[in-house]
């Protein structure tokens, strides 16, 4: 992700906002993580945009779902975020919102990166007065603070809980605390002192382990982990134990059942769902939809079947009734609400679904050949699943986000579990790796 190539990415998209409406002014919405690289990115972004005559709109390092509202509230035609969510420092990326506040969808992506580098792209060059501004708004956070606070109850507050929270040195590190805080709660933050290499460094949502001790330290009610863009949230009970994002969505849409809001009866998870979560909700009778993996196929698939409550195992987690994206703070508040409502402790909300014996190996790969054409990994997988039969399963897959194979097993037993993920991480290792 070069300066050169963001420029470029600007360009292109301000171009295909232009050719919506070529009859007015556009304005496109830009913010960040606490990345170092961000600030050089934002720059190259700025003014690829200007150079094709739309308005930039700079709010600063803000969680990824604030650009989606933001980009919406302000009626901007597009929202961008430079941002590799929970990977390193050292990598970045960019994801794109319409001014509904939705991320782009493929076909308009794809549209993108065709005009990148193009003879049709480079024949619009606007000068003098065509060319676009940059404008710093600096109450978009305040904006963004109030909007979560509206969709925690207004007859609930955070008065006498005990909060942990781990920013993960994100984008989070602001406003997670305050949103908080001017709830009522206490809250004990930790990895909220971003310097623009420490983001998701043994933190945030995909470690949680000083969380945990956190959670124990201070006798929490609750211990929150985001991720460095702020849109997943993986949460750690009273006792230290971390709850996925299977066990969110699972206790989101028990408590919707009961209280008879749970729209047309549907929750939507991944294929990455955890055995224990797809029988959770057969026992509370709720029908569940199934999609691809990564939040843009859950949300889809939550508009097709017009459910409210979606999300993956990962922390992504969607409440379609307060958002148009998936948002960690935002999920964290519902929780919360759960919590405040039924006066009841974290872990045994949680006790409504139990966790199958799952493995997760992440392996590096230098290529990405098709999984199917792959021919001992698939001679494995068919063993695998012959042995496993009804009581586990077997998901192999690539990141969409980085060089690497995922290889998942579930099953009857944690012996039985490991030895199987392993023999498959191993095959997986010697034909692709």
């Amino acid at each position: 992700m070069t300066a050169e190539l963001v420029l470029e990415i600007g360009r292109a998209v301000a171009y295909a906002v232009k050719q919506t409406n070529p009859d007015r002014r556009h304005k496109i919405l830009i913010g960040k993580d606490t990345r170092r690289s961000g600030y050089m990115l934002e720059n190259a972004l700025t003014a690829g945009i200007c150079s094709m005559g739309v308005d930039v709109l700079l709010v600063g390092p803000m969680p990824t779902p604030g650009i989606a509202f933001t980009a919406h509230s302000m009626r901007a035609d597009a929202g961008m975020v430079i941002s590799a969510s929970h990977n390193p420092y050292e990598d970045n990326g960019i994801k794109i919102f319409g001014g509904d506040g939705y991320k782009f969808p493929d076909e308009t992506e794809k549209y993108i990166e065709s005009l990148i580098g193009s003879e049709e792209l480079a024949v619009e060059r606007p000068l003098g007065y065509e060319i676009g501004r940059a404008l710093r708004i600096d109450d978009a956070m305040g904006r963004y603070i109030v909007f979560c606070k509206n969709t925690f109850p207004d007859e609930l507050a955070l008065d006498g809980l005990r909060i942990a929270i781990d920013c993960s040195n994100g984008a989070t590190y602001k406003v997670a605390p305050v949103i908080l805080e001017e709830l009522g709660a206490e809250v004990f933050a930790i990895h909220n002192t971003p310097n623009g290499r420490n983001i998701n460094d043994n933190c945030g949502s995909q470690h949680t382990g000083d969380l945990m001790k956190k959670v124990r330290e201070t006798r929490a009610d609750v211990g929150l982990a985001f991720d460095g863009d702020g849109d997943r949230l993986i949460a750690v009970d009273e006792r230290g134990n971390e709850l996925t994002g299977d066990h969110l969505i699972a206790i989101a849409a028990h408590a919707a059942k009961k209280r008879g809001n749970l729209k047309n009866n549907k929750v939507v998870a991944t294929v990455m769902s955890n055995f224990g979560f797809q029988k959770a909700m057969r026992d509370l009778d709720i029908d569940l939809e199934i999609s691809g993996v990564g939040d843009r196929y859950v949300l889809e698939k939550m508009l097709e079947s017009d459910a409210s409550i979606g999300g993956e195992a990962s922390g992504h987690l969607i409440f379609r009734d307060h958002h148009t994206t998936g948002d960690g703070i935002i999920a964290a508040l519902q929780l919360l609400a759960v919590m405040q409502e039924t006066k009841t402790p974290l872990s045994k909300l949680a006790s409504v679904m139990s966790m199958s014996p799952q493995m997760l190996i992440n392996l590096d790969v230098a290529t990405k050949p098709p999984l199917e054409d792959v021919a001992p990994l698939m001679d494995a997988i068919k063993e695998a699943e012959a042995e496993l039969g009804d009581l586990g399963r077997v998901l192999i897959r690539y990141s969409g986000t980085q060089s690497m194979c995922r290889v998942m097993v579930e099953g009857p037993t944690e012996e039985m579990t490991t030895r199987i993920c392993e023999e498959l991480a191993s095959v997986v290792s010697k034909s692709i790796g």
